[in-house]
């Protein structure tokens, strides 16, 4: 039971969820400096997907660090220093990540500019740990699973604009850019995020957040389904859960990290004119994500209908937004707008089971990777853009399925589940691979089967879950990462 009154602390909650626009801005902006590491460097499409593997893998990294420094202490790290010091820390060492790509620009290294990437990645793997239970904390627990939803809607607003902003600062305006790539045009903003973070880090130590957040220690394995056991590894619904996180963050990750290759190769685009499609299919997971939050709301079954139609469109509306700001040509996007009715249908197709949904959303996923790489031109990266669509709803309906019936080992399958956001560089990685040893075309392949897999987890997890006496309908799912 929450210490806290049955209100949101707005005050707490409000600076608390800047870390998660970071995660988000962060995350996207990578799929900007893929390419300009590319030419800058001269790399290959395998050499390049480095970007993504220092980072995801930090998050890995960082969690085993975590889970070692703790078991050194012989208590948990954030209970120790507390969870507000606990985010402080983690965006200073954020910070200090940023700061190397000054030297790095300026000695024009490749490892050193991923090696502040890694350790900006570190810090981000600390303050996941710390701000997701603290979201749920800083309120009644009733609806702890909401404000998530509303801080991975403020994630999924950085993911959106994080493209757009680091490729102005790097090409300039749409109007006045021009096609030189020059690794000194990154250092700057990234500059600038390290300051902001410092800001942020600041602006945490006064605010009124809470230091440690109560530890449930009690054993729940008698209010749980299921057998009594005594690891988190002997639950088959958590083991298959990991690889199901591993592939989905990866099919996530490595659609949007291998598009700007593909855009550029295959239909010609210039380099600084591919970050709105980036932007688009990062914003498809916000469309589908504020879809999704619907549900959350405490109103009528009818409301709820007009929600399911306007919430989306809302976050169409603010990617749409972002880009008129930035001066880009709308009209490319305007279609965008009937494929969205595709990921609408699939989820009232869904009718709230994790379990449904997932395999909905994985046979559509499937679906536009196939279209996307059986079809040319525009056709092919509205395809690949809408993966975002059908990404969406995915890490919540894996989270919840995944950890249902651990009782006291909950915590400990979370953190399993936490380390297996490495998907994102490994997956990102053997795409690239691909790509170098046949075309970034087919290369999506890799895609199809992340998804292949995330559909037959929703089949077997099914299964799993209902011969523990747990029934899918009644399982709350979580939110976005």
């Amino acid at each position: 039971m929450s210490n806290y009154s049955k209100q949101t602390n707005w005050g707490q909650f409000v600076p608390l969820v800047t870390v998660f626009f970071f995660w988000g801005f962060v995350a996207a902006s990578n799929d900007i400096l893929i390419p300009v590491f590319k030419k800058a460097f001269d790399l290959s499409q395998t050499e390049s997907m480095l970007v993504q593997i220092c980072f995801y893998v930090a998050y890995t990294v960082g969690s085993l660090i975590y889970m070692a420094v703790s078991k050194g202490l012989k208590q948990d790290l954030i209970n120790k220093i507390g969870y507000k010091n606990g985010l402080i820390v983690g965006l200073l060492i954020s910070a200090a990540g940023t700061l190397l790509f000054y030297p790095a620009a300026n000695m024009h290294s490749f490892p050193l500019m991923i090696s502040g990437l890694f350790i900006v990645g570190l810090g981000f793997s600390l303050q996941q740990i710390v701000a997701n239970p603290l979201a749920i904390e800083v309120g009644p627990s009733e609806t702890g699973s909401q404000r998530l939803t509303m801080a991975g809607g403020i994630n999924n607003l950085g993911t959106t604009i994080g493209p757009l902003i680091v490729s102005f600062a790097i090409f300039g305006s749409a109007a006045a850019a021009n096609n030189d790539v020059s690794v000194e045009s990154v250092k700057v903003p990234y500059l600038i995020l390290g300051v902001a973070f410092v800001l942020v880090a600041i602006m945490l130590k006064f605010s009124s957040l809470p230091a440690i957040t109560p530890t449930v220690l009690e054993d729940t394995d008698d209010a749980t389904p299921g057998e009594h056991r005594k690891s988190a590894f002997q639950y088959p619904q958590l083991i298959l859960g990991m690889i199901a996180i591993f592939v989905y963050v990866g099919v996530e990750v490595s659609t949007a990290s291998n598009l700007p290759a593909y855009m550029e190769k295959s239909l010609g685009f210039e380099t600084k004119d591919v970050a709105p499609y980036i932007s688009l299919y990062w914003a498809s997971l916000m469309i589908g994500r504020w879809t999704g939050a619907v549900e959350a709301f405490d109103v009528s079954a009818g409301f709820k209908k007009v929600l399911r139609f306007f919430a989306p469109y809302l976050a169409f509306g603010v990617f749409l937004l972002v880009n008129a700001i930035a001066k880009h040509d709308l009209s490319h996007f305007y279609v965008y707008g009937f494929i969205i009715i595709a990921m609408i249908i699939c989820d009232i197709m869904s009718k709230g089971n994790p379990a449904r949904m997932l395999l909905i959303f994985s046979v559509a996923g499937i679906a536009a990777l196939l279209i996307g790489m059986a079809t040319s031109g525009m056709v092919s990266v509205y395809a690949f853009t809408s993966v975002g669509l059908f990404c969406s709803t995915l890490w919540p309906c894996i989270f919840a399925l995944a950890i249902n019936g651990l009782g006291k080992h909950t915590n400990q399958g979370s953190g399993y589940l936490i380390m297996m956001i490495m998907g994102g560089g490994i997956v990102s990685f053997i795409q690239g691979y691909i790509a170098d040893l046949t075309n970034i075309h087919f290369s999506y392949i890799v895609g199809v089967i992340c998804f292949a897999y995330l559909a037959f987890y929703a089949i077997r997890v099914s299964g799993i879950l209902k011969s523990q006496g747990i029934n899918l309908d009644k399982i709350t799912k979580g939110s976005g990462h």
